[in-house]
């Protein structure tokens, strides 16, 4: 039994750090906060824990099931039957199938690449996978990349893809949870964004290439779990989201070769209420462009370019899960100048957000009986 200075001490310094972390946590409010209202339909339901979604170019969208079904919304409609041809999945825990993207040349080749996790609950890794959809299924499907090492228990995988105007993929990839110290570990991907060639070898001029003991595909390092990441198209600036263990959950801006600073420095604390560091900054690692504290949970992120809601463009879009909310994050020149909390009246986790071509919002719940939601400005 431990003494009662001892957990005195504990809970000083546990709401010492605490108290730092949330200075500075949350923005002003957006200057143009509850001027835009929204129409919010269902275009799909009856799908299980939803997790991404793609919109091909004749207007189908393509969305995940974490049980590892990919699914068609066609014509307005759910396709009753899943697309054939999706390899087995391990679905435990956080595990499962995670992203989908199209190849940019997808209308020439029909490339579908999905994120998922594999293997076993002892021995598993996130890995991506690639075929030629059908339009029923895919085919010719080939893995492109496994993260290493494997890892054991069913938590923490990351899996979100992102293609950038290069044609060279991102792939972000947990630490494992249990393993949170790879995350500093130029060795292991865990904890990491990676970036490979459309066919999965290490991208050219990646930053720890030729460095001795670095694995070569490692884009950015020092991360816990990311769950977002998108790029604006007019700066080329690209941004990630991730969750933080209890409290501090950020967003960073993305640099080759940065450290993000898992778990060296964090702006969270255990779960317990221990910290995990007591250090929310340190020489060499990156700090992030917006942090939440207590956490929101963050299941995906998009950037708002589109024509629907013109005073959100270039904003981040980013759904809660435990916030129950889309949270808008007002950027101004990249400076965060305040955010906004929407669609809570609606009481849902929200896992992914995407923008179809209209400029309207396709929005993912995460439930056992998951919806896609259709969010237009209302007249």
């Amino acid at each position: 039994m431990k003494s009662a200075p001892f957990l005195a001490i504990t809970a000083l310094i546990a709401a010492s750090l605490a108290g730092a972390c949330q200075r500075g946590v949350e923005a002003p409010p957006a200057a143009n906060s509850g001027t835009v209202k929204l129409q919010v339909s269902e275009l799909a339901t009856g799908l299980e824990y939803a997790w991404g979604a793609a919109v091909l170019p004749d207007g189908q969208i393509l969305v995940t099931e974490r049980a590892g079904r990919l699914r068609v919304i066609r014509d307005g409609a759910l396709v009753a039957q899943p697309v054939a041809g999706v390899p087995p999945v391990l679905d435990a825990g956080q595990g499962g199938l995670f992203d989908v993207a199209l190849h940019p040349q997808f209308a020439e080749n029909g490339l579908v690449y999905l994120a998922l996790a594999r293997g076993t609950q002892q021995e598993n890794r996130t890995a991506v996978v690639r075929g030629r959809f059908t339009g029923t299924a895919l085919e010719n499907v080939e893995t492109v990349f496994e993260a290493s090492p494997a890892k054991s228990g069913a938590a923490h995988f990351g899996g979100r893809l992102l293609f950038l105007p290069d044609g060279t993929l991102l792939v972000t990839l947990g630490d494992g949870f249990d393993l949170r110290d790879e995350a500093q570990n130029k060795a292991s991907d865990l904890g990491k964004i990676v970036r490979i060639t459309d066919t999965g070898a290490p991208a050219p001029g990646n930053p720890f290439a030729g460095e001795a003991g670095a694995r070569a595909e490692i884009y950015t390092l020092g991360h816990r779990n990311v769950q977002g990441i998108v790029r604006d198209p007019a700066s080329g600036t690209i941004y990630a989201v991730e969750h933080g263990p209890k409290g501090g959950d950020e967003v960073n801006v993305l640099r080759p070769g940065a450290n993000y600073g898992w778990p060296v420095i964090t702006y969270g604390v255990d779960y317990s209420g221990l910290p995990i560091s007591m250090r929310s900054a340190a020489d060499g690692m990156e700090q992030p462009l917006v942090y939440w504290v207590p956490s929101i949970a963050p299941g995906g992120m998009a950037f708002y370019d589109g024509a629907m809601f013109p005073a959100w463009r270039g904003d981040l879009l980013v759904p809660a899960l435990a916030g129950q909310h889309l949270r808008r994050v007002d950027l101004e020149g990249g400076t965060v100048q305040g955010q906004e909390s929407l669609l809570a009246e609606r009481e849902e986790r929200y896992r992914q957000v995407i923008v179809a071509p209209d400029g309207a919002l396709l929005l993912l719940t995460d439930a056992q009986e998951s919806k896609v939601l259709r969010v237009v400005a209302a007249p």
